[in-house]
């Protein structure tokens, strides 16, 4: 039996074209720049897209994520630089003969129109033959579970079921790439949890290159195949869910994604593969740690799900140790969150499962506790 190498997170598929040279990308965004006025919305932005991917660009409102989307439908053109779609320039052709869809955060869903009708619309617009139209509409329907809804508008359905009527409407074309721009965003948080599944299966069945723009740092890590992350026209890291998580590049990035504790600090030394760094009045013993200089500075991250919280001091206590008294304490149903305050005045989160549903002395407000890590539990950041 062979052994399994390791992995940043569990594998959702084996699929990485992007580590493949044979690999051509589906979609290129090749040095472009995108000026509104005197604002730079996207500057000089290079990104590959692979075929069936699923591609999320993540970033906060005014990052340039949705000009991005906008300048791949054809609703707005670059100011510099070349946008490429199966090796063929984009630059100056119109959107409606570009050989992809885009689906609104809005849905944009004709009111005064039937459900099939609704789908049917870009079909129609093509002049397709109505025999053709009508099966490709009892296609969609079918495959976004519409089918008894076909005859309704779409003020008598739920906002999840509007949602399916605007991907139908998308899908039917068959687009080469499908946009999404914040696509779930009207959604409930149960709804919109159910349907970042429903999408993916979808995606995977049809065999489709899927673009989503968002700034839900949750539905962008459930959904893709990999995330580029965006800030102010720029991206600052591409990679796998996992990676970006696990292993980010810089102080943005980490604050950006999910919950972390940062410590700043100044390298000590480097010596048998682990770097210590003086941090928050302790010493922080780093595996894998990039080759730095003793006396630069260095920013320890940490997730607080990786730090062990405890009545009782570790048994070395001496390193990646520290005591502090319970500040706030969050119960969350699948998690507890404790926040920690140390003698520097450093406040740490740290996080533990609720694996059962009582818990013989649980910690309290006010108690002294130590916070404790492995020497593999963090990342060490320069930037």
């Amino acid at each position: 039996m062979a052994l399994a190498t390791k992995s940043f997170g569990n594998i959702r598929r084996t699929f990485e074209p992007w580590n493949d040279a044979a690999q051509k990308p589906l979609v290129e965004f090749d040095g472009i720049t995108k000026v509104f006025g005197e604002f730079t919305a996207v500057d000089d932005l290079s990104l590959p897209i692979f075929t069936r991917e699923f591609f999320a660009l993540l970033g906060p409102s005014g990052c340039g994520k949705s000009t991005l989307l906008r300048m791949l439908a054809g609703f707005e053109e670059p100011t510099r630089g070349d946008l490429r779609l199966d090796g063929a320039s984009l630059i100056g052709v119109p959107p409606h003969r570009r050989p992809v869809n885009m689906m609104f955060q809005s849905y944009a869903l004709f009111p005064h129109m039937s459900v099939e009708a609704n789908v049917a619309f870009g079909l129609r617009q093509d002049r397709m033959a109505r025999s053709e139209i009508r099966d490709r509409v009892a296609e969609m329907l079918k495959l976004v579970k519409l089918e008894p809804f076909a005859k309704r508008k779409p003020q008598q359905l739920s906002g999840g079921q509007q949602q399916r009527v605007a991907l139908a409407r998308s899908l039917a074309k068959r687009p080469k790439v499908l946009l999404l721009d914040e696509p779930l965003g009207a959604l409930d948080k149960k709804l919109r949890e159910e349907t970042q599944f429903e999408l993916m299966d979808l995606q995977q069945d049809l065999g489709l290159t899927f673009l989503i723009v968002t700034h839900d740092q949750e539905e962008a890590m459930v959904m893709s195949d990999r995330i580029a992350v965006m800030r102010e026209g720029r991206i600052v890291q591409v990679a796998t869910p996992a990676v970006i998580y696990e292993a980010p590049e810089t102080r943005y990035v980490a604050d950006f994604i999910g919950n972390v504790n940062i410590l700043e600090g100044t390298v000590e030394s480097e010596r048998n593969g682990l770097t210590r760094i003086a941090a928050a009045g302790t010493i922080v013993e780093v595996e894998g740690a990039a080759s730095l200089t003793a006396g630069s500075p260095a920013f320890f991250a940490i997730r607080p799900e990786k730090m062990r919280i405890s009545r009782k001091a570790p048994a070395r206590s001496d390193v990646n140790a520290m005591k502090g008294e319970v500040w706030d304490i969050a119960y969350l149903g699948d998690v507890t969150l404790f926040n920690v305050k140390l003698a520097s005045g450093d406040i740490l989160r740290a996080t533990t499962i609720n694996a059962s549903r009582s818990i013989e002395e649980p910690i309290g407000w006010d108690e002294e506790v130590w916070l404790s890590f492995a020497p593999d539990a963090g990342v060490v950041l320069v930037r």
